[in-house]
């Protein structure tokens, strides 16, 4: 049995939450029991847990006493991370220090969803992001690649997305391949530009150390040394993902993202990032990270019509 003595304070109130909801989930997560009296807490369990579940307890407090909130999807992003990784600073998670360095500016995570992205993005080889459009899903993962390359940690950037075409038909567009391709290529382009100086990225591109290619083109390759980025994850097929997945090499990682309300495949096909999301969710060394309306960051207007077209679908299911 382990024994914690803080003070009785404020910080000690939210760390147990309204009728020790907080202690609860802990317990359930740990597999432990935890017994509040006064301003003890006794842990009793498994050694291992009853220490990983003393430790977590004290940075929690710390992190209360330090002025942040400890609310429900705060708690359940520290629960998971932390029986992933009972090593980790939660001090340093909810620092300035997880910022990302480009070339033109310093990028900070602007909501709880953003911080887990980021966090999960330094921690692990792959990460998959769904939401919808606005949470920052590509341009924090381009921010992440551009910090990587910048601080010599992989040697290039690599930049794809499945050709599938969002009810407009590319074959329409004037000029060859790569020019029909490019204005598909846009915005991830329009993300590299706001990070990074135009000659930059001219000068990077180049040089071979970013490229950015429509998914196809990735087939047969052995991605090494690389930040690898998928965007528009819910436009590939389960086929094309599996690929996409068995592209990755050494000391490389890849971040797919999507939206799973804009699958724009041909008859609505299977999603290779909702097939992705399925069979992924229990192999170790891959994180699966989702947003939500909530964590919208551009412009105000753009949460309001998520929320409205949501509540639109909603009715139209109770109608069929």
């Amino acid at each position: 049995m382990h024994e914690i003595l803080l003070d009785y304070n404020h910080s000690f109130q939210s760390l147990a939450g309204i009728n020790d909801k907080n202690i609860r989930r802990i317990e359930k997560r740990f597999g432990v029991q935890i017994i509040a009296r006064g301003n003890k807490l006794r842990i009793r369990g498994d050694k291992r847990y009853t220490e990983i579940t003393e430790s977590l307890l004290l940075q929690l407090f710390e992190l209360i006493e330090t002025g942040n909130e400890l609310n429900n999807g705060m708690l359940k992003f520290i629960t998971s991370a932390y029986y992933d990784d009972p090593t980790i600073n939660l001090k340093e998670i909810f620092s300035e220090s997880i910022q990302l360095t480009t070339g033109k500016r310093e990028v900070l995570p602007r909501s709880l969803a953003q911080r887990e992205y980021v966090f999960a993005m330094n921690r692990f080889d792959l990460v998959l992001a769904t939401g919808p459009a606005g949470t920052g899903k590509t341009y924090l993962a381009m921010a992440a690649a551009v910090n990587d390359l910048l601080k010599k940690k992989v040697s290039r950037i690599i930049l794809t997305r499945p050709a599938v075409e969002a009810g407009e038909n590319l074959g329409f567009l004037p000029g060859d391949l790569q020019e029909k391709i490019n204005p598909y290529l846009r915005p991830l382009y329009d993300a590299l530009f706001d990070l990074l100086d135009a000659d930059h990225v001219k000068r990077l591109t180049e040089q071979g150390l970013i490229e950015i290619a429509p998914l196809a083109y990735m087939r047969g390759r052995t991605l090494n040394d690389a930040f690898i980025i998928l965007d528009e994850g819910q436009n590939t097929t389960p086929d094309q993902m599996k690929m996409f997945l068995t592209r990755l090499g050494r000391n490389s990682k890849a971040v797919i993202t999507g939206d799973v309300t804009q699958i724009d495949l041909p008859g609505k096909n299977g999603s290779g990032l909702v097939n992705a999301n399925m069979v992924l969710k229990n192999v170790s060394g891959i994180r699966l990270v989702k947003f939500t309306e909530k964590d919208v960051v551009r412009h105000e207007l753009v949460k309001k019509i998520i929320q409205a077209y949501n509540i639109a679908d909603e009715e139209k299911d109770k109608l069929v």
